[in-house]
C-alpha cells in the first residue's frame, strides 16, 4: 500500500510515496544544495540531505538517508537502508573499493573506507574494505582499507563500534562484537565473534582475539587472546575466563564448568609433576571427562593456533587464587 506524502523543503514542495510494505519512500529526496553525480547509482526512497555529495562511481541501496555534510566518495557500494549522520565520510578516491552491506549506521564525521596508515601502500595499489549488515559504527570512528591488492578489511556483521574507535588496514572483525569507546587496532588484527574491549584498549598488530574474550579498560595486548579468557592491564595478561560474558551468551553452568577445570589445570597447576606449558595442554586433551567437551576442545585449540610459527603467542599468565 503507498501512501502520498508531502514535504516541503527549501526548493518547495516534495511529493513521495511512502511504500509500507518496504518502509521507505519509493521517491528519493535529494536536498538542491548536495552534489551527486549524474553516474552516481540511487535506489528507491533515498535521502540526501543539504551539502552533501556523492562521487561518479558510487552505489546507494534503497533507503539510504545521508544526513547533512556527509560525504561518499570513489568506488562505494552501499546496501539498503543505511544512514550516514552529518560529517560522515566513506570511501576514497583511490583505486579499490569500499562495500558496505545492509542496515549499516555510520555515526557523526566517522571516516570509513579511506586509504591506510601504512608506509609501505604504494597509491597505484588497489585496496579493498568489506563491511556487512547490521553494525552500529559510532562518531569519530575510523576504518581503513586493506594495505595491498591481494589483502582486503573485513568488518562482519552486527557490531558495536563506539566513538573514537580505530581500525586499521587489513584486520578482520566477525560478528557481534564490542569495541568500547577508544579502541585502537593496529594493522592486520583478527578479531573472531562476541569479544568484547573496554575502553582505551590498544591491540598491537598480528593479534588475535578469540571469541567471546573480554579486554579490560586500558590493556595494551601485544599477544593473542584466547578463546574465553579474559586479560587486562599493561603489558595485558591472562585474568581468568569471562565467566559473565560466557553466562550471558548461553553457556550452560556444565560448559563453564569444565572451561574451570580445564582452565586451572593448565594456567594454575599445582601438581609439581607436571612441569611445562606443553605437558599441562597435553594432560587436558588426554583428560576422558574434558576432551569431549566442545568448549574445551575450541580452547585449547585456540591456544596451540597461538603457538604457530607466524603468531605472537598468547598474552602472559600467573597463578590467581580463582578464575
Amino acid at each position: 500500500m503507498n501512501i502520498l506524502q508531502l514535504k516541503v523543503s527549501i526548493s518547495g514542495i516534495d511529493i513521495s510515496y511512502q511504500n509500507e510494505e518496504k518502509g521507505y519512500a519509493s521517491k528519493s529526496i535529494i536536498h538542491p544544495s548536495a552534489i551527486v553525480h549524474p553516474n552516481a547509482v540511487l535506489g528507491e526512497g533515498v535521502s540526501i540531505g543539504p551539502f552533501c555529495s556523492i562521487s561518479s562511481s558510487a552505489k546507494l541501496g534503497n533507503g539510504c538517508q545521508l544526513y547533512p555534510g556527509s560525504h561518499i566518495f570513489g568506488n562505494t557500494d552501499l546496501g539498503d537502508n543505511c544512514m550516514l549522520m552529518t560529517g560522515a565520510v566513506v570511501g576514497d578516491d583511490y583505486p579499490g573499493c569500499t562495500v558496505i552491506g545492509s542496515n549499516n549506521i555510520i555515526g557523526y564525521h566517522a571516516v570509513v573506507g579511506v586509504k591506510c596508515q601504512d608506509l609501505k601502500y604504494k597509491p597505484e595499489d588497489e585496496c579493498f574494505l568489506e563491511v556487512g549488515h547490521n553494525n552500529d559504527i559510532r562518531e569519530h570512528t575510523s576504518i581503513h582499507r586493506s594495505s595491498k591488492s591481494t589483502d582486503t578489511t573485513v568488518v562482519g556483521n552486527g557490531n558495536l563500534i563506539m566513538g573514537a574507535c580505530h581500525i586499521a588496514h587489513d584486520c578482520k572483525i566477525g560478528n557481534n562484537n564490542i569495541f568500547a569507546n577508544n579502541t585502537l587496532l593496529a594493522g592486520h588484527v583478527e578479531v573472531e565473534d562476541y569479544v568484547h574491549t573496554a575502553g582505551a584498549t590498544v591491540i598491537h598488530q598480528f593479534c588475535h582475539l578469540g571469541s567471546f574474550s573480554f579486554l579490560g579498560g586500558g590493556s595494551v595486548v601485544s599477544q593473542d587472546v584466547p578463546k574465553y579468557m579474559m586479560v587486562a592491564g599493561d603489558r595485558a595478561e591472562l585474568r581468568g575466563l569471562n565467566l559473565v560474558g560466557l553466562t550471558r551468551r548461553g553457556f550452560s553452568i556444565e560448559e563453564i564448568r569444565n572451561l574451570k577445570t580445564a582452565y586451572r589445570k593448565i594456567f594454575m597447576c599445582t601438581d609439581t609433576t607436571i612441569g611445562s606449558f606443553e605437558e599441562r595442554i597435553a594432560q587436558v586433551e588426554q583428560h576422558e571427562g574434558l576432551i569431549h567437551v566442545p568448549a574445551v576442545r575450541a580452547m585449547l585449540q585456540s591456544i596451540r593456533d597461538s603457538f604457530a610459527e607466524d603468531r605472537r603467542g598468547i598474552c602472559k599468565y600467573g597463578c590467581w587464587n580463582g578464575s
